[in-house]
């Protein structure tokens, strides 16, 4: 099986990922090529952020890779956290500060519309490629579930009545911003194959 490098730290998305290319290839994470986990985000959107840590890696360290940023974009908030959500409430990238500032920021909103949106950068034999995918939903007044990381418990998307945080895994994955770039990325990947 091939192996590819998600230039990431994160083992939930490491996990997440590796569920859905089973089979397709061996995901390494950033600490089985000894690189250091906090990759350089300093760019204004977030394809160009993917693209950034993903060149990183390559450049770096001469292997296949690939790269994920995700930002939740709420309509209410200018489309804010956007490309500073993991970072929304300061370095830290605490999730709960995370969630606590977007809760207060849409006390007694009444438009709760958001979405997740996810950009995937390749890299495959020097050669860059985006995918892309959406998750739109709302924002919900409080936390609910426990499963899930991030923003989870607080972003219920459309055509559920729970939140990401509420649903299993798989479910996720089946219809999560990241599972939707992950699945393009797959299609891409086997099309070479053939």
């Amino acid at each position: 099986m091939s192996k590819i490098v998600f230039a990431t730290g994160n083992p939930n998305k490491i996990s997440e990922v590796n569920d859905l290319l089973a089979g397709h290839f061996e995901v390494l994470g950033l600490t089985d090529i000894g690189c250091p986990l906090d990759l350089p985000e300093t760019s204004p959107t977030i394809p160009e952020n993917a693209l950034q840590k993903a060149r990183y890696v390559y450049e770096n360290y001469s292997v296949d890779c690939f790269s994920e940023d995700t930002g939740l974009e709420i309509e209410a908030l200018g489309g804010e956290p956007g490309v500073f959500s993991a970072r929304y409430a300061g370095e830290g990238k605490n999730a709960e500060d995370n969630m606590n500032l977007v809760l207060r920021k849409m006390e007694g909103e009444t438009n709760r519309k958001a979405r997740f949106y996810t950009v995937i950068a390749l890299i495959l034999d020097g050669k860059e490629h985006l995918f892309e995918g959406i998750a739109e939903g709302t924002i919900r007044n409080e936390r609910s579930g426990t499963a899930g990381f991030g923003y989870d418990p607080i972003f219920q998307p459309d055509g559920f009545g729970v939140t990401f945080a509420e649903l299993t895994k798989a479910e996720k994955n089946a219809i999560s911003h990241r599972g939707k770039a992950v699945r393009k990325l797959i299609d891409f990947l086997a099309s070479l194959n053939n």
